[in-house]
């Protein structure tokens, strides 16, 4: 009878220890981007609807060699009169800069996405970014031309900012 008992467990035990192998390979995944916008309304303002889906599937890194070229169309569009912008970027250079659509973030300074000083080393959720980017398309040299062009005229969230995370306003 101890024989019969002791097989039993001995069998029960070598189950238990081959049902437990971790050597089961990981199921396959496929992931698929579906969209990307790091800088507000840059992907929405200056990639055209017949490229939407290229853009919102290519990586950050390849982003600005494949559609610098049509942000630069698209930005001479919207201001024919575009020379260069507050920050002293040309058309070349500033659409080189926004068809790499990443949000950048200052790791030893101020994140912002324009202070008057600082520019595109981040974003606070209080930060007006529409009107800042209108600014860079319209405003000029010195951000002053084009006047009726550079503000949303929308200047604060309708509910105030959390001080603790998760940081966003309380849902209307």
């Amino acid at each position: 009878m101890k024989t019969k008992y002791f097989s039993i467990g001995a069998l029960g035990l070598l189950l238990a220890i081959g049902a437990c192998s971790s050597n089961d390979p990981a199921p396959a995944v496929n992931y698929t981007q579906e969209d990307q916008m790091a800088r507000p309304a840059i992907n929405t303002v200056f990639v055209v609807a017949a490229n939407k889906d290229k853009f919102n599937t290519t990586i950050p890194s390849a982003q600005g060699a494949e559609f610098a070229t049509a942000f630069k169309t698209q930005l001479l569009a919207l201001n024919a009169g575009y020379t260069t912008n507050l920050l002293g970027l040309d058309a070349t250079a500033f659409t080189g800069v926004l068809a790499t659509d990443v949000l950048t973030v200052s790791l030893n300074g101020v994140t912002t996405f324009y202070d008057g000083t600082n520019v595109l080393t981040g974003r606070k959720l209080d930060d007006d970014v529409i009107t800042v980017e209108l600014i860079l398309i319209f405003g000029g040299p010195n951000g002053a031309a084009n006047p009726t062009l550079t503000d949303d005229h929308v200047n604060a969230n309708d509910k105030a900012f959390l001080t603790t995370f998760p940081y966003l306003a309380v849902a209307n």
